[in-house]
């Protein structure tokens, strides 16, 4: 698909050394899949059938839902867990499977802890840097966090390196940091969920250290051919949360370190821009502005994340210097082929809409902003194609059904 003559940029390969060495410009951003099995915490054929279709599909770039490091410490149920004594088997036939589909493809796993967005019926009290609860409505769901000590952020450091060092052993191409959207790195970073006083707190210099550790710790482990990049919020769209010059400060420093990628999003579950809540924008991509700002602060291959429905538009945006990739996740979940379809068609368009009940607080307590695309991944992890025109009533019919049973489980154990 190279040499494009409708998208030159879109459609041509990236090499700036390191680990990454990409055919094409579409990145496939991480959504959560939800499909392993409970008490597996492993990746299921469903995983397989649906990345193969991704990577034959042409998408240069593939990242995994968000992989937790420790099976203590689950987002939700469905979550594939890697760690110490978990068996690599269904890990590195995963990744046979994606390099057989298309050898060009980078897949790279997202390692993710959730802090205190961890529900209640998976855990009864989560950690999180300070004791400060969700907000917006999720307390009813979310237990209170209790403070990790020294020695407990210490260990998740340590976590989060192996973990990495697994994944490269199963065959991945790199990793990527989950430092947004509200998890534990995405916490430390932020003003109100972090109120430490000690050298994990305070300062923005003190409130990064957590991400730049974490990134340390896998870079030793896993040396400098290996790609490792972090996914991080523009900013926290909350008040007194995460933004504009620290987010900089922060790109500028994860630079110097020498990490190989960086992707850009934001927002959380109390204020979910990253699903195009909170956006109002008149181009497609919306962090794109934020994008441009940080390049003057680095050289560092960099990934836009949201809102890129056509052609026309990414092209625009690579051709603006402001990005290197376009990140694309909904928009995969209804055309797994979109990067196919986008090379025969200069006027190619995918609109995935704003799906809904119609009964906003019941789209909020279900979150279906990001369960819809669940729903269409899991169609496709069962072989069957996605569905644009599936109500969004099936996904909390669904939802309710998988939810109840994790919780009746949880009791249970």
């Amino acid at each position: 698909m190279s040499g494009n003559a409708h998208a030159p940029i879109l459609f041509s390969p990236f090499d700036a050394g390191g680990g990454i060495n990409a055919p094409n410009r579409f990145f496939k951003s991480a959504m959560s899949e939800v499909l392993a099995v409970h008490g597996e915490f492993l990746p299921t054929a469903a995983h397989t059938r649906v990345y193969e279709r991704w990577a034959a599909g042409g998408t240069g770039i593939l990242v995994t839902g968000n992989v937790m490091i420790d099976r203590r410490a689950l987002g939700e149920p469905g979550n594939v867990v890697l760690e110490n004594g978990t068996p690599l088997d269904r890990f590195v036939e995963w990744t046979r499977a994606v390099h057989a589909a298309n050898p060009e493809t980078r897949f790279w796993m997202q390692l993710n802890h959730p802090g205190k967005q961890s529900p209640k019926f998976l855990t009864s009290e989560p950690v999180a840097p300070s004791a400060i609860p969700l907000g917006a409505g999720f307390e009813t769901t979310f237990a209170p966090p209790r403070a990790l000590d020294e020695a407990r952020i210490n260990a998740i450091i340590q976590r989060f390196a192996t973990s990495a060092a697994l994944a490269q052993s199963a065959g991945f191409d790199g990793v990527q940091i989950h430092g947004a959207h509200g998890y534990l790195v995405s916490q430390f970073l932020s003003p109100h969920h972090n109120r430490r006083d000690d050298q994990w707190g305070g300062s923005t210099a003190n409130r990064r250290r957590f991400a730049i550790e974490v990134f340390r710790a896998i870079r030793q482990r896993v040396g400098t051919d290996f790609a490792v990049s972090i996914k991080m919020n523009s900013a926290d769209f909350q008040k007194g949360g995460f933004e504009g010059e620290e987010a900089s400060d922060l790109i500028a420093a994860l630079s110097d370190e020498g990490i190989d990628h960086i992707e850009i999003s934001g927002g959380n579950y109390e204020s979910p821009a990253m699903t195009g809540v909170r956006q109002s924008v008149v181009r497609e991509a919306y962090f794109l502005d934020f994008a441009a700002s940080a390049r003057k602060r680095t050289s560092v291959a960099l990934t836009v994340t949201g809102g890129f429905r056509s052609v026309s538009g990414m092209e625009a945006a690579l051709a603006s210097g402001a990005t290197d990739f376009v990140g694309i996740a909904r928009a995969l979940t209804l055309d797994p082929e979109l990067p196919r379809h986008a090379a025969t068609d200069p006027d190619y368009s995918c609109d995935v809409g704003r799906p809904g009940t119609g009964i906003r607080a019941l789209d909020r307590m279900f979150m279906i902003a990001i369960s819809y695309y669940e729903m269409q991944i899991r169609r496709m992890g069962y072989g069957r194609n996605p569905d644009p025109n599936m109500s969004a009533w099936r996904t909390v019919l669904h939802s309710a059904f998988a939810l109840g049973k994790a919780a009746f489980r949880k009791r249970r154990v």
